[in-house]
């Protein structure tokens, strides 16, 4: 069954954009909708309680700065659906936007960590796969310069 739904989750990042490009070039020609989805994580509550006010401010920030960034990509892009944007944890929010939305696929790229910044890291498009209840397409990103 082809989609009709493919939701596109940015980190704002070139892999990013990557897998919003080949997302959209699927989606015309698949006839599906897509959806952008940015998610900003918020650190741990660990804060002393001084420092809470300027975590907040900076997460604000960081909210606003984020949203002009994704109506501006949304826009140079034509993104057909939806253009969402959630704080918390970017894996659980994925997921849940996807439930809510009733999403077909899933396109996202990675970030292609290895060794031990992968396991210091983690992978959100790994735990994105092994979750998701719907298939996951993963981007790799296209190296720039070559050695």
């Amino acid at each position: 069954m082809l989609p009709t739904k493919i939701l596109v989750p940015t980190d704002l990042s070139q892999g990013a954009d990557q897998a919003l490009d080949y997302a959209i070039e699927l989606a015309a020609k698949v006839g599906a909708q897509v959806h952008l989805l940015n998610v900003v994580g918020i650190p741990a509550l660990g804060i002393p309680e001084l420092g809470l006010a300027a975590a907040a401010t900076t997460i604000d920030s960081v909210v606003r700065e984020n949203q002009i960034a994704l109506a501006a990509i949304a826009a140079r892009k034509s993104v057909t659906g939806q253009v969402l944007q959630r704080t918390g944890d970017a894996k659980e929010s994925i997921l849940q936007v996807a439930t809510e939305l009733g999403i077909d696929l899933i396109v996202m790229g990675t970030h292609g960590r290895t060794g031990l910044k992968r396991v210091l890291l983690g992978s959100i498009a790994e735990g994105v796969v092994r979750h998701s209840t719907c298939p996951v397409l993963t981007v790799h990103t296209k190296a720039i310069h070559r050695a």
